[in-house]
């Protein structure tokens, strides 16, 4: 078709044009799809709601960096207590929770919020408290006795009051003591409502007592006048677990990253890794996804 004609022509012309706009959108949508599809491609990271003791003992540092280096996976961590990061989950705001109590995580499981828990690691709590030892408790391996002793002579207790998982073993160590928190709460018990880390802090400048999980403790730099002074009963034994969020439930959910996680903290790769970190030498969690 000449230029003569084209102009002659207004259909011809309306064609011409309509046609021209339509591989200019054309185009446009190209290069706005190839400028989108690489930062798509290269967004492989995960979620996880976890506590606050996996992130202030520095497992996390440890151990992401050698499961981004095998997978190529980006791990954010949200840090809160063990009943945050599971709310948090329950909203779809997580792919994976990595916690430690284990009443609330079959509940949550229970509930249709998880797919299926398995078994980690363990470490155990510890009960910090001055070297001055006011409730006169030092050496013991009764939790329960020393927790009794600390109330009867109201010596300062810190407690994380944040429904984490070491609250709840707080929370239970005192009914298995037969203190009645509600009614024997005074000055000398401190809720701060705050993760491990603050908790530690708080301890150590009201030279109170804290129950603690031993990871926090061994990576705690600011321990002012405290020290461990029970350790060693089986009551306080420390179980973490993890668990995909259910897709059915939140279907933005990164199943197949998610699980990738899962699968490597229980693999003998993984579990290596958590054997592997230490402080000063000391073990701070012991690997048990298989039984061991």
């Amino acid at each position: 078709m000449s230029v003569a004609t084209l102009f002659s022509d207004p259909l011809n012309w309306r064609f011409a044009m309509l046609r021209r706009s339509f591989f200019f959108c054309l185009s446009g949508l190209l290069i706005l799809a190839g400028a989108m599809w690489p930062s798509l491609a290269e967004d492989r990271s995960i979620i996880v709601a976890s506590t606050t003791s996996t992130q202030d003992s520095g497992l996390f540092g440890h151990i992401l960096p050698l499961f981004k280096q095998k997978t190529g996976i980006d791990v954010k961590v949200i840090a809160q207590g063990t009943g945050q990061a599971l709310d948090t989950a329950r909203r779809g705001d997580a792919d994976v929770v990595f916690v430690h109590a284990r009443a609330q995580e079959e509940k949550f499981l229970e509930e249709g919020f998880g797919v299926k828990r398995f078994d980690v690691m363990y470490n155990d709590f510890v009960l910090v408290g001055p070297k001055s030892d006011p409730a006169g408790v030092a050496g013991s391996k009764d939790i329960t006795a020393a927790f009794k002793a600390i109330k009867d002579k109201q010596a300062p207790f810190v407690s994380r009051g944040d429904k984490s998982g070491t609250h709840l073993a707080e929370l239970k160590l005192w009914k298995e003591a037969g203190v009645d928190l509600d009614s024997a709460k005074g000055p000398w018990y401190r809720e701060i409502g705050q993760g491990m880390g603050a908790a530690l802090n708080t301890a150590a400048a009201m030279n109170a007592y804290v129950l603690s999980d031993r990871g926090t403790w061994l990576s705690f730099k600011n321990r002012g006048d405290l020290d461990i002074v029970v350790e060693g009963d089986k009551r306080l034994f420390n179980q973490y677990g993890v668990m995909l969020v259910n897709p059915a439930k939140h279907p933005n959910v990164r199943v197949e990253l998610g699980q990738a996680f899962v699968d490597w903290l229980i693999s003998p790769e993984g579990q290596a890794a958590i054997a592997a970190y230490k402080i000063d030498g000391q073990q701070l969690f012991f690997p048990n996804a298989h039984g061991s």
